[in-house]
């Protein structure tokens, strides 16, 4: 596996994949009508896109940027998915792990994830092996298709020391 750069000619496997997960109802916040536009534009839009890619073609994707602009720009954040049929298999770690090196060579000074849903157990606990601490928790904020209203979290990580 390595990881790269997406282009446009990645757009429909990394759809398919978005898709498939949005499907499950149990971990992403984005609603069963959000447009392939809307998608491309929110992918491939102000933000740096990666992906993973395997023998059998893409199989994950993170994408990466400020979390917010200004005085909140020091800070990334970023949303990774991985194909349902790819998970387990550490492809999730590595794009972690990847973001988070590409956010301190870039310069941000920490990682922010402002809403992982609480019942994605192997994602939070992936995140908190990786150093983030959830600094927050917002009550019934997500919409489980399953388990009705769970709590999201806002998980932190510092990736330089302040003022580095």
């Amino acid at each position: 596996m390595h990881i790269r750069q997406a282009t446009p000619d990645d757009l429909e496997a990394m759809w398919s994949i978005f898709r498939s997960v949005v499907a499950t109802g149990d971990a992403l916040p984005f609603p069963d009508d959000f447009s392939r536009e809307t998608f491309r534009e929110h992918w491939f839009g102000t933000q740096t896109a990666q992906v993973a890619v395997t023998e059998a073609g893409v199989a994950g994707m993170y994408k990466i940027g400020a979390n917010y602009p200004g005085l909140g720009s020091h800070v990334a954040s970023a949303t990774y998915v991985v194909s349902p049929a790819a998970q387990g298999k550490g492809i999730g770690r590595e794009l972690v792990n990847h973001s988070l090196a590409l956010a301190r060579d870039a310069g941000f000074m920490a990682m922010q994830f402002n809403y992982v849903v609480s019942t994605n157990a192997p994602a939070v606990e992936l995140y908190k092996k990786l150093g983030f601490a959830i600094v927050g928790t917002l009550p019934k904020a997500f919409r489980h298709r399953k388990l009705g209203l769970v709590d999201a979290y806002v998980m932190f990580r510092l990736l330089q020391p302040p003022g580095a």
